[in-house]
């Protein structure tokens, strides 16, 4: 029998254990640990709310822990409850799945001022994290910005944009709906430091932008580039263009309140404010031959009270796992970081790919793994047995998926009327209801 464990329990996790079942059948156990109670990860936490029919895939990953040879092992943190080491000395090979979670700075003065946060922290707040539970961003000004022009910019640009009625059928946290049905925020301008061309949002994400009930995007037509320049795009990225050159011919709807202001070739300098953000000071761009932004000199003023950046994410080091600085993510040649330790997902990557594209990845390393470890041969490590048995002589009260079932069940229970569930944002809570 070969045991692994799978570290993190979001797509990349889920798709690894699944190939990695496929691969060894009955011979081999798979464990999946997460630092969390529930499993999922990036799909609990950061796919948004409204976006429900992205969160089913969660379904399948269901029937991947409800597999004979598939196990939760959850509330470990690896390098915090048990080490990465002690991982190798338990298991046949450890595939670690942790993403990349934390915001990537923008390098400029006044980023630290109170007002300014990530976009994982906004996202975890209004998903129900329990590390952003309590971020209470500022929603009292007028004026919002959000740095970044991809689909977690446009997906907290659209949640700050919506009312109350359209969160019907999302599960989007309780805290987080009551804030934003009171927000003073009326003017939310998406920041990019290039061009339409050379944007990172897709067509549908983009589309559902020109059906908000009180908000209307404005794009401003001299920024794009001749309508023959499109030609040269992708199919996706033509469809994203075509939607935004819509938008530009489109007047904003004088009924609606609230403006979502695309505002390309911008690039922000500094963040100013007496004791909060009150402004970004932004330099205006060209495209340079090759494609770069490069700065023009001349500035202007983005006034902001609440400034999300979107720019991007780095995974955290582990102890004893080595560490690519420059990529942010762990050092690995096509997924194998060292002997029986691999990489999958933003962490083998970088933050980069849909949620699908973690399946090839995950099924490439198991790959890899079957490889050097034959679904013939056997091992003698205790896997899961041992990994328990460690866990509580230090007093580290691991959940399983029974227990999760509870814990969604309860969820589900609780919820307002119309939504799927909500949400617990305390680990306590999660572990109350469990009788923990």
């Amino acid at each position: 029998m070969r045991h692994f464990a799978v570290v993190g329990s979001g797509p990349a996790g889920f798709y690894t254990a699944e190939a990695l079942e496929k691969a060894y059948g009955d011979k081999a156990r798979v464990d999946i640990l997460d630092r969390y109670p529930v499993p999922y990860g990036l799909i609990r936490f950061g796919v948004a709310p409204d976006h429900q029919s992205l969160k089913a895939v969660s379904k399948r990953y269901d029937k991947v822990a409800e597999s004979a040879g598939v196990d939760f092992i959850g509330n470990v943190t690896v390098g915090r409850d048990v080490s990465v080491a002690e991982l190798l000395d338990l298991y046949d090979a450890v595939i670690l799945a942790i993403g990349a979670p934390h915001d990537r700075k923008l390098g400029i003065p006044g980023e630290d001022l109170p007002g300014v946060i990530g976009s994982a922290e906004f996202v975890g707040w209004y998903n129900g994290h329990p590390d952003f539970a309590d971020l209470d961003p500022p929603l009292g000004g007028t004026h919002a910005a959000v740095i970044g022009n991809g689909n977690v910019a446009l997906d907290c640009a659209r949640i700050l944009s919506k009312n109350r009625h359209e969160f019907e059928g999302s599960d989007i946290v309780g805290h987080a709906l009551d804030a934003l049905d009171h927000s003073a925020i009326r003017t939310i301008t998406i920041l990019g430091r290039r061009g339409p061309h050379q944007i990172a949002m897709t067509p549908k994400e983009l589309g559902e932008l020109g059906h908000l009930e009180a908000a209307s995007p404005v794009v401003d037509i001299a920024d794009f580039p001749s309508v023959e320049a499109d030609e040269a795009l992708e199919p996706g990225q033509r469809k994203s263009i075509t939607i935004l050159r819509e938008f530009a011919a489109t007047p904003p709807d004088a009924a609606k309140p609230k403006r979502m202001v695309f505002d390309f070739f911008a690039k922000p300098v500094r963040i100013e404010g007496d004791r909060n953000a009150e402004k970004i000071v932004v330099e205006r761009t060209e495209l340079d031959e090759n494609g770069a932004a490069r700065g023009t000199g001349e500035t202007y003023e983005v006034p902001a009270s609440l400034i999300i950046t979107a720019i991007g994410y780095w995974t955290p080091q582990i102890e004893g796992v080595p560490y690519d600085e420059r990529g942010t993510k762990f050092l690995n040649d096509g997924g194998k970081i060292a002997d029986r330790l691999y990489a999958v997902g933003w962490a083998r990557r970088g933050p980069t790919g849909t949620i699908g594209t973690n399946r090839p990845d995950g099924y490439e390393v198991a790959d890899l793994i079957a490889a050097a470890m034959p679904a013939g041969s056997s091992g003698d490590r205790s896997g899961a047995t041992g990994l328990k048995q460690l866990l509580e002589s230090r007093g580290v009260m691991a959940t399983d998926y029974d227990d999760w079932r509870k814990i969604e069940e309860t969820e589900v229970a609780r919820a307002r009327p119309g939504s799927p569930r909500e949400k617990f944002v305390r680990p306590e809570e999660w572990l109350q209801t469990i009788g923990r």
